[in-house]
């Protein structure tokens, strides 16, 4: 089922939702099904799966050199999403991203998850790669996620690459899309970003997911600012709790965000990080029941590989 459908049959209940990380190449899918299975009592709708992009390593040789080596280090996106709908019997929904893909490569995923019956895509420009510090698109691949979207909306349409296809099938993906609330680091003004933003619901994104934040009146100025231009489609709160004290400068530092004083300041005060998480945890909690009074359609919580602070917070709330 489409992410849309989800929303529609909620009838204005909040669902509870979760990102979750591919599993480091190597381990074993058991692994993320541990880090899945208690918060599969809270019965997510769908659950998005991140894509990430190669990252570049250098290996010392024999003869002293170094090699430049391209690795990626949590492979199997699309694997997952089929092994989570066949294992848990619920939507995924696979992050596509512009960074590491030319647009043949992007089609043949597309092709890919169609076949496997997966519904949902959600669309990003992707992280540039370590160590650089622009983006850059593969050759023949795309720079902004609004190109992607639009490969993705035409194969919607039996449009592929190959225009002396005949007979195409039309995909049929429901198409999401970030926002950001603090605004994308790479845009002047909120004003500029919301213009893009936009225009990718123009395009045919159907709901839009916002980078986390810990500060509910950010979140509530985005929606009133992205309505006040236009923007009709579901906005999906995006909920990262704080379980380390080094986060409260590491997660500003890596998603270009703000950290409360009052939430800094609390955390500062921690003895540890056992400390830290249960005041995490609290402040989740409370920016959670506001976000469900105000109605939003969905908590989607960013799990990165903890389990533990977001099934105790779902479990105050749900």
């Amino acid at each position: 089922m489409k992410v849309i459908d989800h929303l529609k049959k909620a009838n204005g209940k909040t669902l509870f939702t979760i990102e979750i990380l591919p599993p480091l190449k190597g381990e074993n899918i058991r692994s993320l099904f541990d880090h899945m299975d208690p918060l599969m009592e809270f019965k997510p709708p769908f659950i998005d799966v991140t894509y990430h992009r190669e990252e570049y390593v250098y290996k010392k040789q024999e003869n002293g050199l170094l090699e430049k080596r391209s690795v990626r280090k949590r492979p199997g996106t699309v694997g997952i999403c089929a092994a989570i709908q066949n294992h848990y019997k619920v939507d995924t929904v696979p992050h596509i991203i512009c960074g590491g893909f030319s647009k043949e490569e992007t089609e043949n995923a597309l092709i890919d998850l169609h076949f496997l019956g997966i519904d949902n895509v959600l669309v990003l420009q992707g992280d540039a790669i370590k160590n650089e510090g622009r983006f850059t698109p593969e050759p023949d691949g795309h720079q902004y996620a609004s190109d992607l979207l639009q490969q993705v909306v035409r194969m919607n349409k039996g449009i592929y690459l190959d225009d002396e296809l005949l007979n195409t099938a039309p995909t049929d993906f429901c198409i999401g899309v970030a926002g950001y609330p603090e605004k994308h680091f790479a845009a002047p003004n909120l004003k500029t970003d919301l213009k893009y933003l936009k225009l990718k619901v123009d395009l045919g994104a159907e709901y839009i997911v916002t980078q986390m934040f810990f500060d509910n009146s950010k979140f509530f100025d985005f929606v009133k600012r992205c309505r006040e231009v236009g923007i009709t489609v579901p906005i999906i709160p995006g909920i990262k709790p704080i379980t380390t004290k080094s986060q409260i400068s590491v997660l500003p530092t890596t998603f270009h965000i703000d950290i409360p004083e009052e939430l800094a300041d609390e955390v500062e005060k921690c003895k540890d990080n056992t400390a830290a998480k249960e005041v995490g945890i609290k402040w989740a909690v409370h920016q959670s029941r506001e976000l469900i009074n105000a109605g939003v359609p969905t908590l989607h919580f960013y799990s990165m590989g903890k389990s533990d602070p977001i099934y105790r917070i779902a479990k105050e709330l749900f």
